[in-house]
């Protein structure tokens, strides 16, 4: 009897509203698309998409992943892996030209996405690169990056305040590798202090439960699920 009472109580309690729960693709409708990653069903009725379109790598050259895509609903982002700031001559013509093809073949492409591992201390630097890709941008495309927790928690609000205007949205990466921080709650009790919209971005199958204060955060706008190929 005391271990049948132990099992309904951990049911109970997996049940009770806010408890954490395994991420579960098919409860959202904006996604993370990776190289590699293979396509699940929950994309048939995705709103909005984030597709890896290449690489910088340190060396500065670009490296592209993926062919121009068809899509046929929802939002697109063209997203570039940065593991440099330092990019060689032609790439950023050369990411700005794959942006109007993708438009051209009949996607609805809404801007790039910067996936850049930004240092908090580094966050200045960072806006200024942003900056001046911004200006050359074709006005009809908006401009995304994804950023680290801790910049909500750590970052002088200079750095922060450095974004306005540059970026149209900050994705904030809740995960790494294929699991959920540890301490996630603490760094995103603070996320009203990056001054433009964001977003959270979530792993498929990793541990969550909504903090509180994003309920009251007015430039909250949502969850992207980085998907994964199952184990």
């Amino acid at each position: 009897m005391r271990a049948a009472g132990l099992a309904l109580t951990l049911v109970l309690a997996a049940c009770a509203p806010g408890a954490a729960q395994r991420v579960d693709a098919a409860d959202y409708d904006a996604f993370f698309l990776w190289a590699g990653v293979k396509p699940q069903p929950v994309l048939d009725r995705a709103k909005t998409l984030y597709l890896l379109a290449g690489e910088v790598r340190r060396d500065g050259g670009y490296h592209p992943l993926r062919a121009v895509p068809k899509i046929a609903q929802g939002e697109v982002w063209l997203v570039v892996r940065a593991q440099s700031l330092e990019w060689a001559p032609g790439v950023e013509a050369r990411v700005l030209a794959d942006l109007a093809r993708w438009q051209a073949a009949g996607n609805r492409v809404t801007g790039l996405q910067i996936d850049f591992d930004s240092s908090t201390k580094g966050l200045d630097h960072y806006a200024r690169f942003l900056r001046d890709l911004r200006g050359k941008l074709d006005p009809r495309f908006k401009l995304s990056t994804t950023g680290l927790m801790d910049w909500s928690a750590h970052a002088d609000p200079a750095a922060l305040a450095g974004l306005t205007g540059v970026v149209d949205e900050v994705v904030v990466q809740s995960y790494q590798g294929r699991e959920t921080i540890p301490g996630y709650e603490r760094y995103l009790a603070r996320l009203a202090r990056v001054p433009v919209p964001h977003k959270v971005a979530l792993v498929q199958g990793g541990i969550w439960r909504e903090p509180a204060a994003l309920k009251n955060d007015p430039l909250f706008r949502g969850y992207v699920v980085f998907l994964v190929n199952p184990n």
